[in-house]
């Protein structure tokens, strides 16, 4: 038997999909989340299991964004709880967002243990757990319409990693800017954000803290070209092309 290299992008992949399974264990994720898991393996490895040109130039959008938003909060569900807790607190931390959980697939049980998760990893505010601060959003149907109306509701930029189309495009329609993390530059949540990051959360999310922290010193004229130089459909674009690409060299491989 053959092992794989713990530096090898296929370790680093079955090291999350480990950590989605304790996260399922501790009652973190949904089933369904797992299924999602299984389909974003399936999209990083044609994209090569590695952040491409296209994801930086976005992470570096995105990190201009956030800089210049005044009511960011970033948006929680159980995968990312599971994956990458202690990097989104910190990502908070330097753009003073606020955090709040927020789930499609809804339970109090598992909303307590996500929130568990947070605080131990840091987190000392975290929205979307009063029920008398709750509020609706418009245009959407599942358990994701309740929302903190002093979080998701007033925010200004929201981070939704993990995200589905319909609260992507109900934030939209609600007028805020929307910056996802989706590993499928095809999916609805892609097409509909402002900022889409074709990358792998778990890679991304220091990287964005990173470049949020070499931004941190520009001034808002700066930031504002970065942001408007930008061009979301062409950087999925790039994508499509690189995971067409990729295909046809590991074709001829086989």
């Amino acid at each position: 038997m053959t092992l794989i290299p713990k530096s090898h992008p296929r370790a680093k992949s079955l090291f999350i999909r480990e950590k989605l399974v304790n996260g399922f264990e501790k009652g973190l994720v949904a089933r369904e989340g797992l299924l999602a898991q299984g389909r974003g393996e399936a999209f990083d490895y044609l994209l090569g299991e590695k952040t491409n040109q296209a994801a930086k130039r976005a992470i570096k959008a995105a990190a201009a964004q956030l800089l210049q938003a005044q009511r960011p909060v970033i948006s929680i569900n159980g995968n990312v709880a599971a994956l990458c807790p202690k990097e989104i607190i910190e990502l908070s931390v330097h753009i003073k967002a606020k955090l709040e959980v927020n789930l499609f697939y809804t339970n109090e049980k598992r909303k307590q243990a996500i929130i568990k998760v947070l605080k131990k990893n840091g987190a000392t505010e975290i929205l979307g757990t009063n029920p008398k601060n709750s509020t609706r959003l418009q245009g959407i149907d599942s358990a994701r319409r309740i929302v903190d109306k002093n979080g998701i509701f007033t925010a200004d930029v929201v981070v939704v990693p993990l995200e589905d189309g319909d609260r992507t495009m109900a934030l939209r329609k609600a007028g805020k800017k929307v910056i996802t993390f989706d590993l499928n530059p095809l999916s609805r949540t892609s097409q509909t954000a402002n900022i889409t990051i074709v990358d792998n959360v778990t890679r991304a999310i220091e990287l964005l803290s990173s470049e949020v922290k070499k931004l941190a010193g520009k001034n808002e004229k700066n930031l504002q070209k970065i942001i408007s130089d930008f061009n979301n459909k062409k950087n999925l674009t790039e994508n499509i092309i690189q995971i067409k690409k990729n295909l046809t060299r590991r074709a001829k491989i086989a």
